[in-house]
């Protein structure tokens, strides 16, 4: 019953999903963070498209291919770059293919009749997202627009088709509704199931945020976190790209002169240390001479990406237009809580679980946290290692081909051939 089940097509999981809002390959960094903002997503997707595709289209041809995906937590590390953070206004013109993922298989295509399984093979081959068409069941099972309707660059039509996509975490809950199909899988700690990643990124919490970058750009490809730690090895907190995927691109700033520790708790909003960390942002920046960074600090949001051509970092022409099309960050659902225009989101706080915990347990942490990670500690809090998606999936996908070296002891080889 186990095997049929990851048989099911992942079209099954595209219900209720939103259609992606794609940006265009060639457009500048500046304009990304501008669409990213108007999403309200932690992501956009990257699409390259032939101008012809609307004929493509009529002729049953596809011709637009999502590339890749960007969210701020990329923004940030190029900003964080030193030749960059001495020039904002050159670096935010840049073209976005300079921040995409130098991984190809970070984004895949995936037609919605394939399996659960293989979309589970393809997230533990290195894929984060998986790219489906959305279908109903109307026009020959595809959503279609009215052909007089042009293609813009902001719309989510590609030549007739709109897509979503898929996560490891989609996936993920997915298994978990029906968990019981499993057993007694899901019972197994995940010791005994050989998941946990020791090869886990740590940093000081007196280190400079500075010397986290290379770990933050990494667990970010990984879908994983930095964990910051006491002189112990004790796990204090962590450096989450998911939480810095819903801050804004000044945080580029509070990296470039805070410590890690520092670092946690000024992205963990609502701090009541907030005044403190920002002056202390900006003395340091006066130090180091980052009079770009700086500046960044000092403006709102409405004058760094303003049309003003007296403006350093002021935008292309279509890059203000997009911008001065809302005016306020309510209009996005979101809100700021400080000049730094940080955006409320996760918490800092790491969630833990032991070598002992069971695999339905910290499956359902990871999804009631929207964690892509679980750290795995000792009972002194010492960390050890740590538990993503792609780590949790992998034993379902061991049920279809169960070699008995990859079992659990005391689990029968057939135990899932039903």
């Amino acid at each position: 019953m186990a095997v049929s089940f990851l048989s099911r097509d992942v079209s099954d999981l595209c219900l209720g999903k939103p259609a992606l809002r794609p940006v265009k390959a060639d457009i500048s960094v500046a304009e990304a963070v501008v669409e990213l903002k108007r999403s309200g997503e932690s992501h956009v997707s990257v699409w390259s498209c032939c101008s012809d595709h609307s004929t493509k289209a009529l002729e049953g041809h596809n011709n637009c291919r999502c590339i890749g995906k960007i969210s701020m937590v990329d923004v940030i590390v190029f900003l964080c770059k030193e030749e960059n953070s001495r020039n904002l206004s050159k670096a935010l013109q840049s073209p976005v293919s300079q921040i995409l993922p130098s991984r190809i298989d970070i984004v895949r295509h995936l037609n919605p009749n394939s399996s659960l399984l293989e979309a589970i093979d393809c997230i533990l081959g290195g894929t984060q997202n998986l790219v489906i068409p959305i279908q109903n069941n109307t026009s020959n099972n595809s959503r279609t627009k009215p052909a007089s309707k042009p293609a813009s660059p902001s719309s989510t039509d590609h030549g007739g088709v709109e897509y979503c996509w898929l996560t490891q975490e989609d996936v993920a809950r997915f298994l978990l509704n029906s968990i019981g199909l499993f057993s007694p899988l899901p019972t197994f700690t995940i010791e005994s199931l050989s998941i946990i990643n020791y090869d886990i990124m740590t940093v000081g919490y007196h280190d400079l945020a500075t010397s986290a970058l290379g770990f933050i750009s990494r667990a970010n490809a990984e879908q994983t976190s930095v964990a910051v730690i006491d002189d112990d090895n004790r796990l204090i907190g962590e450096i989450s790209p998911s939480t810095l995927a819903y801050c804004e691109e000044t945080v580029a700033a509070a990296i470039a002169s805070l410590s890690a520790g520092d670092l946690m708790a000024f992205i963990d909003c609502g701090s009541p240390t907030d005044d403190l960390l920002e002056m202390q942002v900006k003395a340091k920046l006066e130090e180091k001479n980052l009079v770009a960074l700086l500046r960044l600090v000092e403006e709102e949001y409405s004058a760094i990406f303003s049309s003003s051509s007296s403006s350093p970092l002021s935008l292309s022409s279509s890059a203000s237009s997009a911008a001065s099309s809302f005016s306020s960050d309510e209009e996005l659902g979101l809100s700021r809580n400080s000049i730094l225009g940080r955006y409320f989101a996760r918490k800092t706080e790491a969630i833990t679980c032991y070598p002992w915990s069971s695999l339905a347990a910290v499956m359902i942490q990871a999804l009631a946290h929207r964690a892509n990670n679980i750290w795995v500690v000792e009972e002194d809090q010492s960390v050890v290692g740590t538990v993503t998606y792609k780590q949790m999936l992998s034993v379902f996908g061991s049920i279809a081909n169960p070699r008995p070296n990859k079992l659990p002891a005391g689990l029968p080889e057939n135990s899932f051939k039903k």
